[in-house]
């Protein structure tokens, strides 16, 4: 448990608390962090005057927030402020090694400091989403009761990660990633600052936009990449961070993707859009992305299984077959080699003309199935193999396609409900231009006995 964002002095347990930003040896991420709202860069849809968070700020209102973002936009800074602001006790949990216990502890220590008129208790609890639901439930009763003022962060999306009740009594605050601007800003301030450089070590401007790629909006990653770089320049006797110095420093950035949260299908339906929409490199990207985290690699094959077919189908028969084959050797020889498969498959498919008439042919099928257009098999049509067959006209006056020269029998198949029903509408792209010209003579052929079902 972490208490900090407040004066050093003994808590209400007696407890000496000291605020991590005040320790020269934190890293320069935590020295940095902004104390005051005016201090915060981004985030300038929740800083506006008048805004709820400012609101809450300056008015000392005991409301618990939800702030829902990607790493390193501010979600810690926030809730520090609030605390420091409102001149509240702050009390840090994470969520990745707190349990109900520990909660619950928070809970009565709070409750105890309210009996005894002490101040009011923010709890902040990282990474919420990773709480059981037992575990959110446990905050219900101390947040309604305002006993706690909860403050809760989460990279992933609220309404998929966090129990509705617990949602519905929290204001929810959306942060974005960081841009290059804020990010630049952020730089130039822990270089200056006091708390950070104070203009000990200097950036290149090279360095610098090398920086501002790898941190992908995450001003904690920034930072940790700053001050790696600037160290190994420091300890050399050195006062510039050059590009290859940065580099060295950071070997590359670390992906954003979390294979159990929304990012995991935010960057699934990226692909599968990519291949629909033939940009293959986008496609490979996005593949790149989920194979560097780790995806499961099976899982990544499904979605082209089920893409060949709904995308693409006749408009190129062989994609279905590329799909099938690309799952069979990742299941054959797994990871790493496997990658090589899948970027092929992705580039089939991404490249091949598309169609979705297969999946609207079976939907709308069944979709007359369901609102009960089924009717009765064509006695034609029905099984003769049992004795008693013929004798209720089942299988009789059957013509067989094969004894015709043509191969295609003038005959009903449908139900007489369905007569003249059209469910697969081949486009005008790859094979499927053929295909089209084909059905239309075969279901002229097939359909000539019955003119008015034509």
């Amino acid at each position: 448990m972490t208490l900090f964002g407040e004066p050093a002095g003994p808590d209400e347990d007696g407890r000496e608390l000291t605020d991590p930003a005040e320790d020269p040896s934190a890293p320069i991420a935590i020295r940095m962090r902004p104390r005051s709202l005016d201090e915060v860069v981004g985030q300038q849809h929740l800083l506006a005057p008048g805004s709820p968070l400012r609101r809450l700020v300056e008015g000392d209102a005991p409301m618990s927030l939800i702030l829902f973002g990607p790493p390193g936009t501010g979600k810690t800074t926030l809730a520090s402020i609030v605390s420091t602001a409102t001149n509240r006790r702050f009390v840090q949990l994470s969520a990745l090694n707190a349990g109900v216990k520990d909660v619950r502890a928070v809970i009565d220590t709070a409750r105890r400091s309210l009996e005894r008129g002490g101040r009011p208790t923010v709890l902040f609890i990282d990474e919420i989403h990773r709480f059981s639901k037992t575990q959110q439930d446990s905050l219900l009763a101390a947040v309604e009761a305002r006993t706690i003022t909860l403050v809760a962060a989460t990279t992933e999306n609220p309404y998929f990660s966090m129990v509705s009740p617990l949602l519905s009594r929290s204001l929810l605050l959306t942060l974005q990633p960081l841009t290059d601007e804020d990010l630049s800003e952020l730089v130039d301030r822990a270089l200056s600052d006091e708390r950070g450089f104070a203009g000990a070590v200097t950036l290149s401007e090279d360095a610098r936009g090398h920086l501002l790629r790898v941190a992908g909006g995450d001003a904690r990653r920034a930072l940790t990449a700053l001050e790696a770089a600037a160290g190994s320049v420091l300890a050399a006797g050195s006062s510039e961070i050059t590009l290859p110095d940065l580099e060295t420093a950071v070997d590359s950035a670390a992906v954003r993707y979390d294979r159990d949260g929304d990012q995991h299908y935010d960057v699934i339906s990226a692909f599968i859009k990519s291949i629909r929409g033939s940009d293959v490199d986008a496609a490979l990207h996005y593949l790149a992305r989920m194979i560097v985290a780790g995806e499961d690699p099976r899982f990544i094959a499904r979605r082209l299984v089920v893409h060949a077919s709904e995308d693409i189908g006749m408009a190129d028969p062989t994609a279905l077959l590329a799909a099938t084959a690309a799952a069979d050797a990742v299941a054959l020889i797994g990871m790493p080699e496997a990658r090589i498969n899948l970027a092929q498959a992705t580039i089939h498919l991404a490249l091949a003309p598309k169609s979705n008439a297969v999946i609207t042919a079976i939907d709308s099928a069944i979709s007359d199935v369901r609102a009960g257009l089924a009717g009765s098999v064509p006695p034609p049509l029905r099984d003769g193999h049992y004795p008693g067959a013929a004798k209720l006209g089942h299988a009789q006056r059957y013509v067989y396609p094969h004894d015709l020269p043509e191969g295609v029998a003038a005959q009903q198949y449908p139900p007489d409900e369905l007569l003249g029903r059209d469910y697969y509408l081949p486009g005008q792209r790859g094979a499927e231009r053929a295909i089209s010209e084909r059905l239309a003579k075969l279901r002229s052929l097939i359909r000539s006995r019955h003119p008015g079902g034509s």
